[in-house]
């Protein structure tokens, strides 16, 4: 590839394997962002928009983004808070800012202090001066560091690349800060979290500098990216409901569908009944698709819906 091909070309980096890879694919393919990917490039130029897709390792996206290497980035927000404490304590004058333009709703997980359960502790502080061995070191420091202001010991921190569920078992650490998603490798481990320094999901995140002093066009761009984005994920969390209801029930089962801002009501050649469409959240669709049934509405129907734009 030409280096010349990514001339006014808005480049959006996103993880080059793993689960952040599987959804960010069918994120872009939801938004329409069209690009085929040849084998051993982590460049593709998209074929619909001034846009090229950069494939990176997930830690590296928040930095290559602060820095301004690449203008756009999906990744998880521990990634950044671990990259932006990094650079800022390099002395890189907060060069690694990113602004996050969107939360994207996939990628949820909480980075926690874990000890081995028979080891009886049972809060963080008791483990200030001991060693922890974690890949977040920047965030674990800031952690330990505001619990040593009231004591007088310094704890260890160990960096390690990868899987650290281990070092507990192989007496290289007293307790661990790594990230829970479900918990199943933690408690197999035979650890338990005690504390969690943050919860975090994949986002959409620009250069804040650059942002903020993009031209026009890229200005455009860019809100039009984050616009079918989101657009994707509001559709992937909800589903459009249609049902018939007698206008005397309407206000009892708009009190179930209250749509985003409102629902839609048609009138039907019987006057006494009304059709319903309204938005609602895909995880109680059941639930509503029943209540509207208790209330005496008909022809209940859910869609999936597919891209949207909702504000």
């Amino acid at each position: 590839m030409d280096v010349s091909d990514l001339t006014d070309r808005l480049l959006l980096a996103i993880p080059k394997k793993g689960r952040l890879n599987e959804h960010c694919l069918t994120l872009l393919k939801g938004a329409d962002i069209q690009f085929h990917r040849r084998n051993r490039l982590d460049i593709a130029l998209s074929t619909n928009l001034p846009v090229a897709i950069v494939f990176l390792p997930a830690a590296d996206i928040a930095t290559y983004v602060g820095r301004g290497n690449v203008d756009l980035g999906i990744t998880g927000e521990d990634v950044i808070a671990e990259a932006v404490a990094d650079d800022v304590d390099a002395g890189s004058e907060g060069e690694a800012k990113v602004e996050v333009l969107t939360k994207l709703g996939f990628g949820r997980c909480k980075l926690c202090v874990q000890v081995p359960v028979a080891s009886g502790v049972t809060r963080a502080r008791d483990l200030v001066g001991k060693r922890i061995v974690t890949s977040f070191g920047n965030v674990s420091k800031r952690f330990f560091d505001a619990l040593e202001a009231a004591a007088a010991s310094t704890t260890t921190i160990h960096h390690a690349s990868g899987s650290v569920e281990a070092a507990c078992a192989l007496g290289l650490a007293d307790g661990i800060v790594d990230l829970v998603e479900s918990g199943e490798t933690m408690r197999e481990a035979r650890l338990h979290a005690i504390s969690t320094l943050l919860t975090s999901e994949a986002v959409l995140i620009a250069n804040a500098a650059k942002y903020s002093s993009t031209t026009t066009n890229q200005t455009k761009l860019i809100d039009t990216l984050r616009r079918r984005i989101e657009g994707v994920v509001a559709a992937q969390k909800y589903l459009l409901c249609n049902y018939n209801i007698h206008r005397e029930k309407l206000k009892d089962a708009v009190k179930i569908t209250p749509g985003r801002k409102a629902p839609t009501v048609s009138p039907l050649e019987d006057e006494e009944w009304v059709a319903v469409s309204a938005m609602v959240l895909k995880s109680e669709a059941a639930s509503v698709m029943d209540r509207l049934e208790a209330v005496g509405a008909s022809d209940v129907l859910v869609f999936q819906i597919h891209n949207s734009r909702v504000v």
